[in-house]
């Protein structure tokens, strides 16, 4: 048999009402274990390292055959000519479809199918705000995203840090780090966003991955007519270079997805790029967007992506 409560104070209680904290934690935790348990997420994460073990294996092979004395200028050439932060950007720009992959595994489905299940009454009518909603979902896709991202970038760092520091790994850019901690986690951002403002607009996850991944191809085939119409503009035996094309080609292209992603690491690390593996050779490389045209349109697709979503999350439709 129960006792009756013998305390009875809580009925005078007369101090504050302090409110319940962290109820954006709760569902962020949920997006994060529903993405981290899934098996072709590391899968994904593991072979966007792909670049940098072929370039480790590279580097190992041209290494040892300069100990052997078989290739010692080779090797002390490629060296030499190695620009560390180049190697980071073209292991990112070549995971692109890899990110995008990951972005639908882990954020499309982050309030479709909440709309989908009406999952939204029941979050909503509990004790959680709209707010406490949108930042645990947003956090919830960014947190996966960002790991994704920065597993391949931080195993290429500590290896580099372990063994190529007597090829300048630390001494060519001491703040190398600080970087690509910067390059991850402003496209994790930005990607994050933008996803979650596609989400919101559909009931069925695998709708709203399909409206993304269209967005992604259509404006990724913009931006490979602006290389090949960059390519042309820099000329060759028959024609002179073009300066005016190339300009805007360059600039163009960069007003993609993955383009704007590229561009944002490129103005990070503070490069250009270089051809793949330190290859030699004179082949001009697409210059760096001014930062301005990369950060103004990742912020405003950023904060319409957030935005939408704000407007589209609600629990019961409104009939005025």
């Amino acid at each position: 048999m129960s006792e009756p409560i013998a305390d009875l104070s809580y009925r005078d209680y007369s101090g504050a009402h302090l409110e319940a904290r962290g109820r954006w934690l709760v569902i962020a935790r949920m997006g994060w274990k529903t993405a981290f348990k899934k098996r072709a997420y590391w899968v994904f994460t593991s072979l966007a390292a792909w670049y940098y073990l072929v370039m480790i294996a590279f580097l190992y092979v041209l290494e040892q055959l300069g100990i052997a004395q078989k290739m010692p200028g080779i090797s002390e050439q490629v060296f030499n000519r190695l620009v560390w932060k180049d190697q980071f950007l073209t292991g990112f720009t070549y995971s692109q479809l890899i990110w995008l992959t990951l972005g639908l595994m882990v954020g499309v489905g982050a309030v479709a199918n909440d709309n989908g299940t009406n999952a939204l009454l029941v979050y909503l009518s509990k004790p959680c705000r709209k707010i406490d909603y949108l930042i645990g979902k947003w956090t919830g896709v960014f947190v996966p995203l960002a790991v994704g991202m920065a597993v391949p970038t931080a195993f290429f760092f500590l290896y580099g840090l372990l063994n190529f520091r007597e090829y300048r790994f630390i001494e060519q850019d001491p703040a190398l780090g600080f970087r690509l901690i910067g390059m991850v986690l402003g496209a994790a951002a930005f990607q994050a966003s933008l996803i979650l403002g596609i989400s919101s607009l559909f009931n069925k996850g695998r709708m709203a991955g399909a409206a993304y991944a269209a967005a992604f191809f259509l404006l990724t085939f913009f931006s490979f007519l602006m290389f090949i119409a960059w390519a042309v503009s820099q000329g060759g035996r028959r024609h002179k270079p073009n300066e005016f094309l190339g300009a805007t080609a360059e600039r163009l292209y960069y007003l993609s997805i993955d383009g704007l992603q590229i561009g944002w690491a490129k103005v990070v690390l503070g490069t250009d790029g270089s051809q793949p593996f330190g290859a030699g050779g004179n082949m001009p490389q697409m210059a760096a967007p001014p930062a301005a045209l990369v950060v103004v349109p990742m912020v405003l697709i950023a904060v319409g992506g957030i935005a939408l979503a704000w407007k589209r999350i609600r629990a019961v439709e409104v009939v005025k």
